[in-house]
């Protein structure tokens, strides 16, 4: 038992030495459960966006609009009848927002009349990737429903009819999802792999061996950046490759993109350059680049929509560099947004900006 005992403690020694296992032992499990608990728990306070013109403004559209003010989870936005609807909606940036026509009430009329041709309808516009439009169409056809067969109990006088935005035309969840894959691609492969590289260099002494050739700390840095670049383009074209072939997606691959990848790269780089300049070993970069990186996989709209966040979230999120990235990527390759696209790459360039210096100034090739 004695020597049980101590080879418990031996070990115990040589565990708690390390900093990835103590990590994914402690900090793991809290990081997981402190995100999780703020996205779903915080969940029951968020109140869902809906935006609506009334265009009828009749009885039986005054009569729906009180159905919805009064469902508790809505937070119910009026949109003025004079406005322009479809301009509306892209100069809100909206998800999704819903329409009362003008004939509403009277076909609603016509309908309790005999009328079997007519029908009031409401139109929900929107984008069908998002869970924001498929959370309002379950709200406006439940709610429909039951205010059809509060008039009627026979044939539905009321429903409703969707309709996607051109840009829009033809995409599926896959392609919205695609941009998040290529995101996360980006930053695991530079971010984790860069910090562990210099925490070892710095370690071992490499840095200090490098320093006696003729390579500069410049085109040390310049050569993982084009090797990331290169590896990372070939990763986005072979998954962009296999996505269209299993799930026929019609998303772009832009000239855009391309610069997203090297500016992606570049950010991550930094990033992974400063973690690994400060850290005390390799063990200890994992475990800081974890903590770094799992907060942005999950926080920057990879897997969840932000818009359905709480708000503090959604306030986090712009902090991360790779919801910028996201963002840009799918305003490029989906949305075809040229204007949004640039300010979120210039979001991006700008902080790699800002960590490649930091990180150069931090690292030094003269460390033991």
């Amino acid at each position: 038992m004695s020597r049980i005992l101590a080879d418990i403690v031996a070990f115990g020694k040589q565990y708690t030495r390390s900093g990835i296992s103590m990590f994914f032992a402690f900090a793991f499990p809290i990081i997981l459960i402190l995100i999780f608990g703020a996205i779903f728990t915080g969940s029951g306070d968020v109140k869902i966006a809906m935006h609506v013109q009334d265009l009828d403004e009749g009885p039986f559209s005054e009569a729906y609009m009180g159905i919805l003010r009064n469902i508790t989870v809505i937070d119910l936005t009026v949109i003025p009848s004079d406005a322009d609807f479809y301009e509306y909606f892209e100069s809100e940036d909206l998800n999704v927002a819903v329409m009362i026509p003008g004939d509403f009430s009277a076909q609603i009329g016509l309908a309790l009349t005999g009328n079997s041709s007519a029908a009031g309808t409401v139109l929900v516009y929107g984008d069908p990737s998002t869970t924001s439009y498929t959370t309002v169409t379950e709200i406006i056809d439940f709610t429909l429903t039951n205010m059809s067969q509060a008039l009627t109990s026979t044939t539905p006088v009321v429903g409703f009819r969707t309709e996607i935005p051109e840009n829009l035309g033809g995409l599926t969840f896959m392609d919205f999802f695609l941009p998040g894959i290529v995101g996360l691609v980006v930053m695991t492969n530079t971010l984790y792999t860069i910090t562990s590289i210099c925490a070892e260099y710095k370690t071992r002494s490499y840095f200090k061996l490098l320093a006696t050739t003729r390579l500069r700390k410049h085109e040390w840095l310049l050569s993982k950046f084009m090797f990331y670049t290169v590896l990372l383009v070939a990763s986005m074209l072979l998954t962009f490759a296999v996505g269209q072939a299993a799930f026929d997606m019609t998303s772009t691959l832009t000239p855009l993109a391309f610069v997203f990848i090297a500016a992606g790269a570049f950010l991550f780089l930094s990033m992974g350059m400063l973690l690994g300049s400060i850290v005390r070993d390799p063990e200890s970069a994992a475990a800081v680049a974890n903590a770094v990186g799992f907060p942005m996989m999950f926080l920057s709209g990879i897997f969840f929509e932000l818009e359905s966040m709480p708000g503090y979230i959604q306030a986090i999120s712009k902090v991360f560099p790779l919801t910028y990235f996201n963002d840009g990527l799918r305003a490029t390759m989906i949305e075809g947004d040229m204007n949004t696209a640039l300010v979120n790459l210039g979001i991006v360039a700008v902080m790699g900006l800002v960590f490649f210096v930091l990180g150069s100034k931090v690292m030094s090739w003269k460390e033991r």
